[in-house]
């Protein structure tokens, strides 16, 4: 089967036992032969994982690697944001993904910036041109949103502000990226919309994440997934069908990349990429 040209990125967490070191390494190993345009590390709410989020990323760059570090403005004051950014210029990290964060609970601090489009806006302010910045967009729509037509004119209102391009939510639903795509373009919005895959490999972790972020698992597909019971192999051989046929079709109708969300594992993002001769 011939090669297909298509730029790819990988998802990381900071890792926080010596173990999860080692398997992130690993993973690191296993995926780099795939060439990524970039890896994005994640930071947790509040920048309670900064730290790891700076000492992963500087690791991941040392191999060669395109890192760029995630950034939430919840929580944060905007000196805490200059502290952060200032530390990956001074690093020579180039590209930032720029998000809200998850709201605190209880009586938590929201902080300075309560929205993404705020952190964007703050970034070219101090920075101008010297970051790429990737924002989130949400096919299925963000859980929080007042409503679909709201979290459209949201994401625009990121892309206004200066964002180069964005990562979506992972979905199983092509169409729902290509409705997505079509109602950010009357938008006014022409920036690339990278499609974030979720692979699947356990059915309870899916269907946990899944009731967090908001992404719909089809019902179709829950189903199969709990019939398997704690068949492991049977899971996986569905879930790699599934995922690659969705990557496949996003790649037949002009997605400009896959972004794949590896939860630090290499085998199913290897895997699907093999079958998509990638």
């Amino acid at each position: 089967m011939q090669m297909q040209a298509m730029e790819i990125s990988f998802e990381f967490f900071p890792p926080k036992t010596p173990e999860s070191i080692d398997k992130l390494r690993a993973t690191r190993a296993q995926l780099e032969p795939l060439q990524p345009q970039f890896v994005s590390v994640t930071f947790g709410a509040g920048g309670s994982t900064q730290q790891g989020t700076l000492d992963t990323v500087l690791e991941l760059t040392q191999h060669g690697l395109k890192a760029a570090p995630h950034l939430s403005c919840i929580g944060a004051s905007k000196n805490g944001l200059r502290a952060v950014l200032n530390q990956y210029r001074a690093h020579d990290i180039r590209h930032i993904v720029a998000l809200r964060g998850d709201l605190p609970s209880g009586t938590g601090e929201i902080g300075e910036l309560r929205y993404a489009c705020e952190l964007v806006s703050f970034i070219r302010a101090e920075h101008g041109d010297w970051f790429h910045i990737d924002v989130a967009g949400y096919p299925e729509y963000h859980p929080q949103a007042a409503s679909p037509q709201h979290d459209l004119e949201n994401f625009a209102l990121k892309v206004k502000a200066g964002a180069n391009s964005a990562i979506t939510q992972y979905f199983f639903n092509a169409d729902a990226y290509f409705r997505f795509i079509d109602d950010t373009r009357k938008l006014g919005v022409d920036i690339p919309i990278v499609p974030g895959i979720m692979p699947i490999t356990n059915f309870s972790q899916l269907m946990r994440f899944s009731e967090m972020c908001g992404a719909e698992v089809p019902r179709w597909i829950a189903r199969r997934l709990d019939s398997f019971h704690d068949d492991k192999e049977s899971i996986r051989a569905f879930g790699l069908d599934v995922v690659t046929h969705l990557c496949q079709r996003l790649i037949d109708n002009g997605a400009p990349g896959l972004h794949f969300y590896t939860l630090n594992s290499a085998a199913a993002t290897k895997a699907i990429c093999k079958r998509l001769s990638i």
